[in-house]
């Protein structure tokens, strides 16, 4: 089965109707976010793979062609796995205007051509346009599913 990808239409809109159950009360299953944390996280992921937020590089040994095609496309990811910092940023606001910004953010991404040249992966390196659509689903799965939506 091929891993699901923010460039299909019917997997940006299960994201969203997915995003639509999160309220600032929803509690988080695992991990230190609420779900405007959460939210503001994914949105600043999301402006890091447009190239609007610069994440400093993290050398790892995952930060090749295999490692990289393993945690995007085949292995689960754990819960808690750290963070860049820049993308720890706080909330620009509620649950519904962080909701309407990562929409917006989300089909940037999705509409943005998967042969044009996209920015680096702090950990990943240079990635082509279908591994940013699916870390980008993946990202955001992992994180519907850290608040059970």
């Amino acid at each position: 089965m091929a891993m699901r990808s923010v460039f299909d239409p019917v997997v940006r809109r299960e994201l969203l109707e997915r995003m639509g159950r999160l309220s600032a009360d929803t509690r988080p299953q695992w991990g230190k976010f609420n779900a405007t944390q959460m939210l503001a996280h994914l949105n600043n992921a999301l402006r890091m793979g447009l190239g609007e937020l610069t994440v400093a590089p993290k050398p790892t040994p995952v930060g090749n062609a295999l490692g990289r095609w393993l945690l995007i496309y085949k292995l689960k990811w754990p819960q808690g796995t750290p963070t860049a910092p820049e993308l720890l940023a706080p909330p620009e606001g509620n649950v519904d205007a962080e909701r309407a910004r990562f929409a917006e953010l989300l089909e940037r991404t999705a509409t943005r051509p998967p042969t044009a040249e996209w920015p680096r992966h702090p950990i990943f390196g240079k990635m082509k346009g279908k591994d940013w659509a699916a870390l980008t689903y993946k990202h955001a799965d992992h994180h519907l599913r850290q608040f059970g939506v």
